[in-house]
């Protein structure tokens, strides 16, 4: 059975964050209590990081893991935390919105992360996804991901 990529379990919204290792962890916590995947792939989130930020613009951000951390992952999926008072730092950068991305397949992970580019990328989903009230209005607006 496959597991919907994206479902209400998988999001936080209203999230209070003091800093972008503890949005990660959490972003990354919420695939791994939901069985997307396993706990080392928390660490390769972090990683990655470190590599390179993950802020794409536009107050989102997409912690994912590294290249190698594909087989920590169990099914692809997604989470989304918002941040909507005061958001999250990732290195000077203010992150409102952060989508946890652990794709099976690289083809997976990147017919994802184009979707995601997509709608993150009109000012208008942004502040819908950022102010929020309900779960059902994110899946709303990420309905394509799934």
């Amino acid at each position: 059975m496959t597991k919907d990529i994206l479902t209400k379990d998988n999001m936080m919204l209203g999230a209070v964050l003091n800093d972008k290792e503890e949005a990660i962890r959490l972003t990354g916590n919420i695939l791994k209590e939901n069985g997307y995947v396993e706990e080392s792939y928390v660490d390769k989130m972090l990683e990655r990081e470190k590599l390179t930020s993950t802020y794409i613009g536009n107050n989102v951000a997409i912690p994912h893991g590294t290249d190698d951390a594909k087989d920590a992952v169990l099914h692809t999926g997604l989470s989304v935390v918002t941040v909507p008072d005061g958001g999250v730092d990732f290195n000077g950068e203010n992150v409102h919105i952060l989508i946890g991305i652990a794709g099976k397949g690289g083809e997976e992970h990147l017919e994802i992360l184009s979707k995601i580019a997509l709608v993150c990328a009109e000012e208008e989903n942004i502040q819908k996804l950022i102010h929020a009230d309900t779960k059902e209005d994110i899946l709303a607006i990420l309905e394509g991901v799934n």
